[in-house]
């Protein structure tokens, strides 16, 4: 391990002074990173792996126990004792990388050959996306419902399990409030954008085509009970179309209950993005490889402006300043001091509590979020390879009170075998346990279970021939995960990148409230050098 290595043996840093020093390439470090590097500013990237993501990695199957339960110090005194206290620092001692994953569990032995990849974790010719084109099924009385991504599709499904109604009359009367719903989301849209024009007279126009103030304060699951939407369709449009995480269906108003305002914006932003892309027919799109390519891509952009980068070099203490007590630097493991005026650490690192934030207290505690993986023989829907699944809360057990959201795979992501699958499950929860059950419920309804010859640890399908029999599940495991007081966000439960954007964009806005996050246009630090390098 490099933490172990003498401190001769890391290269000396030059200069030794930044404005900023991140420790961890996960991907909200890395954003941030080239947020930082575009506004000009001089950035130093560490990291104590040999490769880059951090708890936004992909790797091999094999390689996740050990990753996930590695939670050895990186404290060195041999490194310590190199380069003394100054009259202007102190040198907080005892640094430690620490494990923010708990309850890990395995089953399954995976398969030969090799040639899977997984993600720790649900700007550049690096990253190439790839369509789900599966798109979204609703777990909704034991059966997978396909999730309408369109108007006509809504329409299409009226006689389908989804929408199913005898009553022809009733099925026309549903589909007439679904039209009006559809129809006023897309005028309250329009409204609201031309609201935001100079043009006085088309705001006054639409006016009359927004939603109500008073509507948009009600939780959105009355909004769409009180425009007589089917029951079924409201389940779509809370927890598959809204991606709301916890259970909306409850008495009185909470933190956790979206308000039709939200999921007015975040049904807009799901059928926005449906075809959005070429390549991309539906609202979700996917890295090739695996999500561990985007903080490589955001690493390169910000070396490109100037950013210096070095693996294999941990951290093994913090600088102090002597009057503000604020930290002002680290400690190398190489023994070198680095100053800087910001310093952001990952999750991985446990730090004493000096300075923490001021809402890092009992009484905010940490986000959880249990997440499982698994190796299927085949798709959990004949038919479909990349696809997404949503149990909503309840679906599966009285006590699930949260969205498991599960993710299905193939080997057209270029993250597993041909003939081969790999699941992603999550789930918000209040501890890893109670998460754990849901995941496990999740996987038992996804997978017929059945030993082979009683060979243990080998699961496969009663019958290969039989297109209703669930896939064979062939390796697993199930873990959770805390979130983090300290500067970055750990990877959360939302499909997309949303919330981790945003703490981002925030902790920037913070450090420099005047200057623009990631500006489009920026000229690289090293423009003459790449020009006359380029081919």
């Amino acid at each position: 391990m490099a933490a172990a290595a003498a401190a001769d043996d890391y290269p000396t840093i030059d200069p030794v002074s930044f404005d900023e020093v991140l420790c961890g390439t996960g991907l909200p470090e890395a954003v941030l990173a080239a947020a930082c590097a575009a506004g000009g500013k001089t950035v130093l990237h560490v990291d104590p792996n040999p490769f880059y993501g951090s708890l936004s990695s992909s790797v091999p199957p094999l390689f996740l126990p050990s990753f996930l339960l590695d939670s050895s110090s990186s404290s060195s005194s041999a490194a310590a004792a190199a380069n003394p206290s100054t009259t202007e620092t102190t040198v907080v001692h005892g640094l430690q990388r620490r494990t923010p994953y708990s309850d890990f569990e395995t089953s399954g032995t995976v398969p030969e050959p090799a040639g899977f990849t997984v993600d720790l974790v649900r700007g550049s010719n690096h990253v190439e996306f790839k369509s789900l084109d599966g798109g979204t099924l609703l777990y909704w009385d034991g059966e997978l419902c396909p999730v309408p991504d369109s108007r006509e599709a809504i329409f299409q499904l009226q006689d389908t399990k989804l929408n199913k109604c005898s009553d022809k009359k009733q099925q026309l009367l549903q589909k007439y409030y679904l039209n009006n719903f559809l129809k006023l989301v897309e005028a309250h849209i329009a409204a609201t954008s031309v609201s935001c024009s100079d043009d006085g007279d088309k705001e006054e126009a639409s006016a009359g085509k927004k939603i109500s103030e008073e509507d948009l304060d009600l939780p959105f699951v009355e909004f769409l009970k009180k425009k007589h939407l089917p029951r079924k369709m409201i389940a779509v449009m809370l927890y598959a179309t809204a991606v709301s995480d916890y259970d909306q269906d409850v008495s009185g108003f909470h933190e956790k209950l979206l308000t039709t305002r939200d999921g007015i914006k975040n049904v807009a932003l799901y059928f926005n993005s449906i075809g959005r892309f070429a390549n991309a027919t539906g609202a979700f799109i996917y890295p090739m490889h695996g999500h561990g390519e985007l903080p490589q891509a955001f690493c390169r952009f910000a070396a490109v402006k100037g950013a210096l980068y070095v693996l294999q070099m941990p951290v093994t203490g913090l600088l102090m300043g002597k009057e503000n007590q604020h930290y002002v630097g680290t400690r190398l493991a190489s023994g070198q001091d680095i100053r800087c005026q910001q310093l952001i650490l990952d999750a991985s690192y446990k730090i004493p509590s000096l300075d923490l934030p001021s809402d890092a207290s009992d009484s905010n505690p940490p986000r959880k979020v249990a997440r499982g993986i698994c190796i299927l023989r085949r798709s959990v829907k004949p038919g479909l390879s990349n696809v997404l699944v949503v149990f909503p809360p309840k679906s599966l057990q009285e006590q699930q009170v949260a969205t498991v959201r599960v993710l299905q795979l193939s080997s057209s992501v270029a993250i597993c075998p041909p003939g081969m699958f790999i699941v992603y499950l999550s789930i918000p929860c209040a501890d890893a346990f109670t998460g754990k059950l849901c995941i496990n419920k999740a996987i038992e309804v996804l997978v017929h279970f059945q030993a082979s010859n009683g060979s243990e640890g080998h699961l496969e399908t009663a019958s290969k021939d039989n297109e209703d029999v669930k896939p064979g599940l062939i390796w697993n495991c199930a873990y959770g995960t805390s979130g983090t007081v300290l500067s970055c966000p750990m990877p959360d439960e939302s499909l997309d990148y949303r919330n981790m954007l945003e703490s981002t964009k925030k902790l920037f806005a913070d450090t420099y409230p005047d200057e623009e996050f990631l500006p489009r246009k920026s000229s690289p630090k090293y423009a003459e050098c790449d020009s006359d390098s380029a081919e």
